[in-house]
Protein backbone atom coordinates (compact mmCIF):
# COMPACT_ATOMS: atom_id res chain seq x y z
CA UNK A 1 0.00 0.00 0.00
CA UNK A 2 1.88 3.09 -1.01
CA UNK A 3 1.93 5.95 1.81
CA UNK A 4 -1.00 8.59 2.19
CA UNK A 5 -2.03 11.47 3.88
CA UNK A 6 -4.86 11.82 5.88
CA UNK A 7 -5.61 15.43 7.49
CA UNK A 8 -1.87 16.36 6.97
CA UNK A 9 -1.34 13.08 8.63
CA UNK A 10 1.34 10.25 7.37
CA UNK A 11 -0.95 6.72 7.04
CA UNK A 12 2.45 4.09 7.62
CA UNK A 13 2.56 1.72 4.65
CA UNK A 14 1.93 -1.84 5.44
CA UNK A 15 5.14 -3.98 4.42
CA UNK A 16 3.19 -6.75 2.95
CA UNK A 17 1.88 -6.91 -0.41
CA UNK A 18 -1.79 -6.63 -0.91
CA UNK A 19 -4.19 -9.49 -1.78
CA UNK A 20 -6.21 -7.62 -4.32
CA UNK A 21 -6.70 -3.56 -4.57
CA UNK A 22 -8.98 -1.63 -5.49
CA UNK A 23 -9.44 2.42 -6.33
CA UNK A 24 -10.03 3.08 -2.58
CA UNK A 25 -8.91 0.32 -0.73
CA UNK A 26 -6.78 -3.32 -0.29
CA UNK A 27 -7.31 -6.56 1.29
CA UNK A 28 -4.35 -8.16 3.19
CA UNK A 29 -3.87 -12.38 3.80
CA UNK A 30 -2.35 -12.45 6.91
CA UNK A 31 -3.05 -12.44 11.03
CA UNK A 32 -4.86 -9.06 11.46
CA UNK A 33 -2.46 -8.86 14.82
CA UNK A 34 0.75 -8.55 13.05
CA UNK A 35 -1.03 -6.30 9.94
CA UNK A 36 -2.81 -3.82 12.55
CA UNK A 37 0.61 -3.43 14.21
CA UNK A 38 1.73 -1.87 11.14
CA UNK A 39 -0.98 0.70 11.35
CA UNK A 40 0.01 4.12 12.61
CA UNK A 41 -1.31 5.90 15.53
CA UNK A 42 -4.43 7.92 15.27
CA UNK A 43 -5.02 7.17 11.40
CA UNK A 44 -7.92 5.02 10.93
CA UNK A 45 -11.82 6.61 11.57
CA UNK A 46 -14.03 3.79 11.56
CA UNK A 47 -13.10 0.09 12.51
CA UNK A 48 -16.30 -1.78 11.44
CA UNK A 49 -16.30 -5.84 12.17
CA UNK A 50 -18.12 -8.50 13.93
CA UNK A 51 -15.03 -11.21 15.26
CA UNK A 52 -15.75 -14.63 15.59
CA UNK A 53 -18.32 -15.17 18.48
CA UNK A 54 -18.10 -17.28 21.53
CA UNK A 55 -20.12 -20.35 20.61
CA UNK A 56 -20.20 -23.83 21.78
CA UNK A 57 -19.75 -25.18 18.22
CA UNK A 58 -16.92 -24.73 16.45
CA UNK A 59 -17.17 -23.03 12.95
CA UNK A 60 -15.37 -23.51 9.84
CA UNK A 61 -14.18 -19.58 10.18
CA UNK A 62 -12.86 -19.92 13.59
CA UNK A 63 -14.14 -19.00 17.20
CA UNK A 64 -12.94 -18.91 20.46
CA UNK A 65 -14.32 -20.43 24.00
CA UNK A 66 -16.23 -18.46 26.18
CA UNK A 67 -13.99 -18.56 28.81
CA UNK A 68 -11.33 -17.57 26.55
CA UNK A 69 -13.01 -14.86 24.51
CA UNK A 70 -11.73 -11.86 26.35
CA UNK A 71 -7.91 -12.61 26.77
CA UNK A 72 -8.12 -13.56 23.34
CA UNK A 73 -9.45 -10.07 22.42
CA UNK A 74 -8.22 -7.83 24.31
CA UNK A 75 -5.11 -7.63 22.51
CA UNK A 76 -6.69 -6.65 19.28
CA UNK A 77 -8.94 -4.10 21.07
CA UNK A 78 -5.55 -2.25 22.26
CA UNK A 79 -4.26 -1.98 19.13
CA UNK A 80 -7.84 -0.49 17.63
CA UNK A 81 -7.99 1.90 20.11
CA UNK A 82 -4.11 2.82 18.81
CA UNK A 83 -4.70 3.27 15.44
CA UNK A 84 -8.22 5.11 15.96
CA UNK A 85 -8.57 8.93 15.14
CA UNK A 86 -9.39 10.97 18.43
CA UNK A 87 -12.76 11.17 16.89
CA UNK A 88 -13.10 7.32 15.42
CA UNK A 89 -15.78 5.00 16.22
CA UNK A 90 -15.10 1.28 16.61
CA UNK A 91 -18.30 -0.69 15.45
CA UNK A 92 -18.41 -4.12 17.07
CA UNK A 93 -21.22 -6.74 15.75
CA UNK A 94 -21.57 -9.77 18.41
CA UNK A 95 -23.78 -12.13 18.49
CA UNK A 96 -24.77 -13.88 21.83
CA UNK A 97 -24.51 -17.46 22.74
CA UNK A 98 -25.83 -20.03 25.39
CA UNK A 99 -23.95 -21.54 28.19
CA UNK A 100 -23.08 -25.15 27.29
CA UNK A 101 -25.50 -27.22 27.93
CA UNK A 102 -27.81 -24.70 29.46
CA UNK A 103 -31.24 -22.27 28.19
CA UNK A 104 -29.38 -19.25 29.63
CA UNK A 105 -27.32 -17.11 28.28
CA UNK A 106 -23.91 -16.29 28.33
CA UNK A 107 -22.66 -12.68 29.88
CA UNK A 108 -19.34 -12.79 27.71
CA UNK A 109 -20.52 -10.21 25.13
CA UNK A 110 -21.01 -8.26 28.55
CA UNK A 111 -18.28 -8.44 30.42
CA UNK A 112 -16.11 -8.03 27.28
CA UNK A 113 -18.24 -4.67 26.85
CA UNK A 114 -17.12 -3.76 30.51
CA UNK A 115 -13.73 -4.54 29.99
CA UNK A 116 -13.34 -2.32 26.81
CA UNK A 117 -15.05 0.40 28.63
CA UNK A 118 -13.37 0.24 32.71
CA UNK A 119 -9.99 -1.46 31.15
CA UNK A 120 -8.62 -0.04 28.23
CA UNK A 121 -11.32 3.33 28.27
CA UNK A 122 -13.58 3.22 25.64
CA UNK A 123 -16.58 4.62 25.58
CA UNK A 124 -20.06 3.53 25.09
CA UNK A 125 -21.41 5.90 22.25
CA UNK A 126 -24.89 3.82 21.69
CA UNK A 127 -25.88 0.07 21.47
CA UNK A 128 -27.80 -0.72 18.56
CA UNK A 129 -29.55 -3.79 17.56
CA UNK A 130 -29.70 -5.46 14.63
CA UNK A 131 -32.81 -7.40 13.76
CA UNK A 132 -32.11 -10.63 11.17
CA UNK A 133 -35.50 -12.89 11.04
CA UNK A 134 -33.80 -14.88 8.89
CA UNK A 135 -32.13 -16.82 11.99
CA UNK A 136 -32.06 -20.29 12.42
CA UNK A 137 -34.31 -21.47 15.01
CA UNK A 138 -30.88 -22.32 17.55
CA UNK A 139 -29.81 -23.95 19.43
CA UNK A 140 -32.87 -26.19 18.62
CA UNK A 141 -32.73 -28.40 21.40
CA UNK A 142 -34.36 -25.38 23.42
CA UNK A 143 -35.97 -23.66 20.54
CA UNK A 144 -37.56 -26.24 18.33
CA UNK A 145 -37.23 -29.79 20.39
CA UNK A 146 -38.13 -28.71 23.94
CA UNK A 147 -39.87 -25.08 23.35
CA UNK A 148 -38.86 -23.14 26.25
CA UNK A 149 -37.55 -20.73 24.35
CA UNK A 150 -37.68 -18.24 21.74
CA UNK A 151 -35.69 -17.84 18.56
CA UNK A 152 -33.06 -15.37 18.66
CA UNK A 153 -33.04 -13.07 15.88
CA UNK A 154 -31.11 -10.04 17.73
CA UNK A 155 -27.48 -8.95 17.83
CA UNK A 156 -26.59 -6.25 20.32
CA UNK A 157 -23.71 -3.67 18.36
CA UNK A 158 -21.67 -1.80 20.01
CA UNK A 159 -20.73 1.36 19.08
CA UNK A 160 -17.27 2.66 20.72
CA UNK A 161 -15.52 5.59 20.66
CA UNK A 162 -12.02 6.83 21.88
CA UNK A 163 -13.30 10.02 23.26
CA UNK A 164 -16.93 10.92 24.06
CA UNK A 165 -17.08 13.24 21.05
CA UNK A 166 -16.68 10.71 18.01
CA UNK A 167 -17.94 11.85 14.22
CA UNK A 168 -21.11 11.25 13.39
CA UNK A 169 -23.89 12.91 11.33
CA UNK A 170 -27.39 11.45 11.71
CA UNK A 171 -28.83 13.52 9.02
CA UNK A 172 -27.01 10.97 6.18
CA UNK A 173 -29.05 7.57 7.61
CA UNK A 174 -32.71 9.27 8.07
CA UNK A 175 -35.15 6.76 6.80
CA UNK A 176 -38.44 8.19 5.10
CA UNK A 177 -41.17 9.70 6.75
CA UNK A 178 -44.19 7.35 7.97
CA UNK A 179 -47.45 8.34 6.75
CA UNK A 180 -48.86 9.65 9.32
CA UNK A 181 -45.68 12.13 9.53
CA UNK A 182 -46.37 13.10 6.20
CA UNK A 183 -49.73 13.92 6.66
CA UNK A 184 -48.61 16.11 9.64
CA UNK A 185 -46.13 17.86 7.44
CA UNK A 186 -48.77 18.64 4.47
CA UNK A 187 -51.30 19.73 6.73
CA UNK A 188 -49.44 21.51 9.55
CA UNK A 189 -49.39 21.11 13.21
CA UNK A 190 -50.82 23.10 15.97
CA UNK A 191 -48.20 23.67 19.10
CA UNK A 192 -49.23 22.25 22.47
CA UNK A 193 -48.75 20.42 25.47
CA UNK A 194 -49.23 17.00 25.30
CA UNK A 195 -51.17 14.73 27.82
CA UNK A 196 -47.64 13.07 28.69
CA UNK A 197 -46.34 16.83 29.61
CA UNK A 198 -44.34 16.97 26.50
CA UNK A 199 -44.42 20.37 24.72
CA UNK A 200 -44.47 19.93 21.35
CA UNK A 201 -43.38 23.24 19.56
CA UNK A 202 -44.34 24.47 15.86
CA UNK A 203 -40.55 23.26 15.21
CA UNK A 204 -42.27 19.68 15.22
CA UNK A 205 -43.60 19.82 11.95
CA UNK A 206 -40.40 21.37 10.37
CA UNK A 207 -39.84 19.23 6.63
CA UNK A 208 -35.91 17.81 7.78
CA UNK A 209 -36.21 15.09 4.60
CA UNK A 210 -36.17 12.30 6.65
CA UNK A 211 -37.18 10.78 10.23
CA UNK A 212 -34.12 9.85 12.57
CA UNK A 213 -33.81 5.93 12.75
CA UNK A 214 -33.78 4.15 15.91
CA UNK A 215 -31.27 2.46 17.38
CA UNK A 216 -33.03 -0.53 16.42
CA UNK A 217 -31.83 -1.60 13.15
CA UNK A 218 -34.78 -3.60 11.09
CA UNK A 219 -35.60 -4.09 7.88
CA UNK A 220 -38.21 -1.46 7.37
CA UNK A 221 -36.16 0.95 8.86
CA UNK A 222 -33.94 0.86 6.06
CA UNK A 223 -33.06 -0.83 3.26
CA UNK A 224 -33.05 -4.72 3.65
CA UNK A 225 -30.98 -5.64 6.14
CA UNK A 226 -31.50 -9.08 6.50
CA UNK A 227 -28.99 -11.31 5.04
CA UNK A 228 -30.57 -13.66 2.15
CA UNK A 229 -27.63 -13.34 -0.37
CA UNK A 230 -28.64 -17.20 -2.00
CA UNK A 231 -29.04 -15.31 -5.10
CA UNK A 232 -26.77 -12.51 -5.76
CA UNK A 233 -23.68 -12.37 -7.89
CA UNK A 234 -20.99 -13.07 -4.66
CA UNK A 235 -22.89 -16.54 -4.24
CA UNK A 236 -23.27 -17.61 -7.76
CA UNK A 237 -19.01 -16.71 -8.74
CA UNK A 238 -18.14 -18.40 -5.40
CA UNK A 239 -20.48 -21.18 -6.08
CA UNK A 240 -18.85 -21.23 -10.12
CA UNK A 241 -15.54 -20.93 -8.63
CA UNK A 242 -16.16 -24.00 -6.51
CA UNK A 243 -14.99 -21.98 -3.52
CA UNK A 244 -17.40 -21.98 -0.04
CA UNK A 245 -19.03 -18.86 0.72
CA UNK A 246 -17.99 -17.28 3.99
CA UNK A 247 -21.26 -18.48 5.71
CA UNK A 248 -21.87 -15.27 8.99
CA UNK A 249 -21.67 -12.32 6.52
CA UNK A 250 -23.47 -9.48 7.43
CA UNK A 251 -25.59 -7.76 4.66
CA UNK A 252 -24.67 -4.62 2.72
CA UNK A 253 -27.41 -2.18 3.83
CA UNK A 254 -25.57 -2.65 7.54
CA UNK A 255 -22.19 -2.09 6.74
CA UNK A 256 -23.53 1.26 4.51
CA UNK A 257 -25.83 2.72 7.38
CA UNK A 258 -22.56 2.31 9.91
CA UNK A 259 -20.30 3.59 6.93
CA UNK A 260 -22.37 6.71 6.07
CA UNK A 261 -23.03 7.66 9.50
CA UNK A 262 -19.79 7.57 11.31
CA UNK A 263 -17.40 9.02 8.54
CA UNK A 264 -16.89 11.13 5.42
CA UNK A 265 -15.68 10.61 1.83
CA UNK A 266 -11.58 9.74 1.82
CA UNK A 267 -12.01 8.67 5.03
CA UNK A 268 -10.07 5.26 5.98
CA UNK A 269 -12.56 2.37 7.50
CA UNK A 270 -10.65 -0.71 8.36
CA UNK A 271 -11.92 -4.10 8.64
CA UNK A 272 -9.82 -6.57 11.03
CA UNK A 273 -11.98 -9.73 10.38
CA UNK A 274 -13.31 -9.21 6.88
CA UNK A 275 -14.84 -12.93 6.14
CA UNK A 276 -16.68 -11.57 2.72
CA UNK A 277 -15.04 -8.02 2.58
CA UNK A 278 -18.76 -6.44 2.96
CA UNK A 279 -16.82 -3.62 4.84
CA UNK A 280 -14.54 -3.43 2.02
CA UNK A 281 -17.12 -3.22 -0.89
CA UNK A 282 -19.49 -0.76 0.86
CA UNK A 283 -16.43 1.52 1.37
CA UNK A 284 -15.13 1.53 -1.97
CA UNK A 285 -19.06 2.24 -3.36
CA UNK A 286 -19.00 5.13 -0.63
CA UNK A 287 -15.89 6.15 -1.66
CA UNK A 288 -14.12 5.84 1.70
CA UNK A 289 -10.49 4.54 1.40
CA UNK A 290 -10.52 1.16 3.16
CA UNK A 291 -7.95 -1.83 4.09
CA UNK A 292 -9.23 -5.37 4.97
CA UNK A 293 -7.58 -8.44 7.01
CA UNK A 294 -8.36 -12.09 6.52
CA UNK A 295 -6.40 -14.95 7.41
CA UNK A 296 -8.45 -17.50 5.12
CA UNK A 297 -7.24 -17.34 1.60
CA UNK A 298 -10.67 -19.08 -0.05
CA UNK A 299 -12.51 -15.99 1.96
CA UNK A 300 -10.28 -13.74 0.27
CA UNK A 301 -10.66 -14.96 -3.53
CA UNK A 302 -14.62 -15.17 -2.71
CA UNK A 303 -14.39 -11.74 -1.24
CA UNK A 304 -12.89 -10.25 -4.62
CA UNK A 305 -15.71 -10.86 -6.40
CA UNK A 306 -18.04 -8.97 -4.90
CA UNK A 307 -15.93 -6.15 -6.60
CA UNK A 308 -16.65 -7.75 -9.95
CA UNK A 309 -20.46 -5.56 -10.23
CA UNK A 310 -20.80 -2.85 -8.32
CA UNK A 311 -24.71 -3.91 -7.76
CA UNK A 312 -24.14 -7.05 -5.45
CA UNK A 313 -25.85 -6.91 -2.75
Amino acid sequence: MQQKIVKNKKVKAIQFKPYYSQEYGQAYMGDSMKLIEQISDNSINLIHTSPPIAITRQKEYGNQREEDYIEWFLPFAKEFKRVLADNGSFVLDLGGAYRPGLPVRSLYQYELLLTLCKKLGFHLAQELYHYNPARLPTPAEWVTVRRIRVKDSVNVVWWLSKTPHPKADNTKVLKPYSKSMKNLLEKGYEAKLRPSGHDISDKFHKDNKGAIPPNFLEPQNFLKIGNTESNSAYMRRCKEAEIKPHPARFPRAFAEFFIKFLTDENDIVLDPFAGSNTTGFVAETLQRRWMSFEINENYLIGSNYRFEDRKIK
